[in-house]
């Protein structure tokens, strides 16, 4: 009953996180919005997830994960309801908002419920087996968000979430046990929260709406942050961290490559519909090779790369997936899924195998053992803010004019331009994890108990440390 309540609780946050790309035309023609809107619909939701994501933590170990778990599904629920029937773009997209703040409560509790209340002989297969059915859920998400659009309409996107809320509340309150960190948790930074969020809406407003005033704002915002973090007694950020230079050389990789990943999977949800003349349910099942690869095999390239160490694997795993986005330009007028779309997204798939599982265990090898969970949540919130400020400086970066996905030439045009600024991203990231990361693997590989790798938007957040046996 644990497992299931955490698996419902994270998969609901997962799936808005990636099917909503799916239905954004559908949005856009039933509420009259233009691609700035569309953009904060998805870029909405991510603010605030990305912003809160680390504090969502701290409040989870300070107050009981049982009880902001369980807070955070019923605000996400609730959230989800005023996305399900927002009657304009501005109210969807303040639904959004609130939804990420939803998603904040409830992300870093579900891992950790379970490392919690699980006995540690049993800990590593119950983990196994919450991120086994997450990464179904994964797989399964582009499908039923495009069946969903086709069929009763986008709304029921969100409104799907209530049932889900409405049997996963009962359940974690009957069945899961309230914890609390062992000890004094530090106190929640507050100034750093506002100032995290202030400093990524700043950016994003001036990336969306041109506005480079805002964009200065949000640069001054963002060195109060760092200053702040470096004073606080409990920052949300650590700078402590960023000590190693390996843990820094994976987190600039993180940055890339997630900026590289949510902007693709950002326009070729469009570009699939608006210029291809593919349906929302093909759209998504298009996308379903990607992350059914990385199901299936991204445990044994884990394995892999603590055994040759990360180097190899993330630079070879960038270049593949930089091939993988370049392939997807033929998905241009009248694509054929098998010989223009579907090489593209499973060579994209095989590199996200290659790379995801390794930067995990590199993030985790070398942080200290007692901070891998707040090492692991300042990779996944760095991932999320990668993908924040990609959605919204591509359509900038290329040319996208507010209108342009109702003009399929155009749009066909701005996509190509986008696909060569996502494969730059993932060359960075090659090249930086080849010239930088000069590191043999450890001699006790520290392994990830969350084996599966399947989210498109993060790595796994506080995905556990598993050290070999002794013998």
């Amino acid at each position: 009953m644990v497992l299931l309540a955490t698996v419902l609780g994270s998969t609901m946050a997962l799936l808005d996180s990636t099917v909503v790309n799916v239905a954004l035309p559908h949005i856009g023609d039933d509420l009259d919005a233009d691609l700035q809107q569309l953009q904060w619909v998805v870029t909405g939701y991510v603010l605030t997830l990305a912003s809160l994501i680390l504090v969502g933590g701290s409040l989870s170990d300070r107050l009981g994960r049982r009880r902001v778990f369980t807070v955070g599904i019923v605000w996400f629920a609730l959230a989800s309801l005023l996305c399900g029937i927002a009657p304009s773009a501005p109210l969807l997209i303040g639904a959004r908002a609130l939804q990420g703040v939803g998603g904040a409560l409830l992300t870093p509790g579900s891992l950790a419920l379970i490392q919690a209340v699980f006995h540690p002989d049993d800990r590593a297969r119950a983990v196994g087996v919450w991120s086994g059915l997450g990464g179904v859920g994964a797989a399964v998400g582009p499908f039923l968000g495009g069946w969903l659009v086709d069929g009763p309409g986008w709304r029921w996107v969100f409104l799907l979430n209530l049932p889900v809320a409405a049997v996963c509340v009962p359940l974690a309150r009957r069945y899961v046990p309230e914890t609390r960190a062992a000890g004094e948790p530090p106190g929640s930074d507050v100034a750093g929260a506002v100032l995290g969020v202030l400093a990524l809406g700043l950016v994003t407003y001036a990336f969306i709406d041109t506005d480079w005033l805002t964009g200065v704002l949000g640069v001054l915002a963002g060195a109060a942050f760092v200053r702040t973090e470096r004073r606080s007694r409990a920052p949300m950020l650590p700078p402590s961290l960023f000590a190693s230079r390996t843990f820094t050389v994976i987190n600039v990789v993180t940055l890339f490559v997630y900026a590289a990943l949510t902007g693709f999977f950002f326009v070729v949800a469009l570009q699939l519909q608006v210029v291809s003349g593919y349906s929302a349910l093909a759209a998504g099942t298009a996308m379903l090779p990607t992350t059914v690869l990385m199901l299936l095999l991204s445990g044994r390239s884990g394995a892999l790369g603590a055994r040759i160490g990360p180097r190899l694997p993330l630079t070879a795993g960038c270049l593949l997936a930089a091939g993988g986005v370049l392939l997807l330009l033929r998905a241009g007028p009248g694509a054929s899924y098998l010989t223009d779309v579907l090489p593209g997204m499973a060579l994209l798939g095989m590199g996200l195998v290659a790379l995801v599982a390794p930067l995990t265990s590199t993030v985790l090898a070398y942080a200290p053992e007692d901070r891998s969970g707040i090492a692991s949540g300042v990779n996944n919130a760095i991932a999320r803010a990668a993908g924040l400020l990609a959605v919204a400086a591509l359509p900038l970066l290329t040319g996208m004019g507010p209108e342009v996905y109702r003009q399929p030439a155009r749009f066909d045009a701005a996509f190509d331009r986008s696909v060569v600024w996502c494969a730059a991203a993932f060359a960075v990231a090659a090249a930086l994890s080849w010239l930088l990361l000069r590191v043999p693997p450890a001699p006790a590989p520290v392994r990830p108990e969350c084996r599966t790798h399947c989210a498109l938007t993060a790595p796994p957040l506080d995905p556990g440390r598993q050290r070999p046996k002794a013998k």
